[in-house]
């Protein structure tokens, strides 16, 4: 686990204006923050060395590019064979469609988010990914009919 990173209101604010928009320049960050473009410099240096800033991405809107649907699959293992579920997590952020893949305590064990053009290609997932690996006991699929960001939850960081 990483260690926790004590942040200001300066980058706290930085943090939301970057949230808002990340391909903003170094001076409207400044303005919009109340600082000098030096200091914005500065702080994103330290803000990405320090790991609190992992990478900058693109949001894509995937039914846009014609991929309409999409879908949280939860996974449960059979059994916690330490060789099964290496091959399974080093695999499966590779199968096509999969946005992102959590680890989690709870029921389950592994969620993974995708995208599909409908909903025959999240069964052929399912099926032609998931269930050959002797490690994965059961899957739950819920379709996704929208995402929508948190308001403000970097708004707690001054507060954990």
């Amino acid at each position: 686990m990483s260690q926790k990173v004590e942040l200001d209101d300066v980058d706290r604010k930085l943090l939301r204006a970057l949230r808002e928009d990340a391909r903003a320049s170094g001076s409207a960050l400044a303005a919009a923050v109340g600082v000098s473009e030096s200091t914005v410099s500065l702080r994103l240096k330290r803000l990405k060395s320090s790991g609190v800033i992992r990478g900058f991405s693109v949001d894509i809107d995937t039914s846009a590019v014609g991929i309409p649907l999409q879908a949280l699959i939860s996974i449960r293992l059979a059994k916690h064979d330490r060789a099964e579920i290496d091959a399974f997590t080093a695999a499966a952020p590779r199968f096509p469609g999969v946005v992102r893949m959590y680890h989690m305590a709870g029921a389950d064990d592994y969620l993974l988010h995708i995208v599909a053009a409908d909903t025959e290609e999240v069964q052929s997932f399912v099926l032609d990914y998931l269930t050959r690996y002797p490690a994965v006991a059961h899957t739950r699929t819920n379709l996704i009919y929208r995402v929508q960001d948190g308001a403000d939850w970097i708004g707690t960081l001054g507060q954990i």
